[in-house]
């Protein structure tokens, strides 16, 4: 299954976006992985600051609860200084629709 989705970044924190996830964290990862998620990437709009991801899961459910892992929650308040974010620090997110794919 493949899912995508945008954020977007407040100005000037474009620097310290991909710096952050350069220096992604083993367990961040390692829960990535163990939730189902692959092929995990993220690209910049410059012009807007929007990000846009792309991820294959291999289950929405199990995806899903990804967000409750205390590694994850780590991460979002880590990240929270630099992108815009709900109450619980989680980052806003847009799902995007699907309207083409070739393997």
């Amino acid at each position: 299954m493949i899912k995508g989705f945008k954020m977007k970044l407040y100005e000037g924190m474009e620097q310290e976006y991909i710096k952050r996830h350069n220096e992604l964290w083993p367990e961040m990862i390692d829960m990535i992985h163990a939730y189902g998620g692959k092929n995990y990437s993220i690209f910049l709009d410059r012009e807007t600051n929007t990000l846009f991801g792309y991820i294959e899961i291999l289950d929405e459910e199990l995806w899903a609860q990804a967000a409750d892992t205390a590694i994850n929650r780590q991460w979002w308040d880590y990240m929270a200084d630099i992108m815009e974010t709900n109450p619980d620090n989680s980052p806003v997110t847009e799902d995007l629709q699907l309207v083409f794919h070739l393997d």
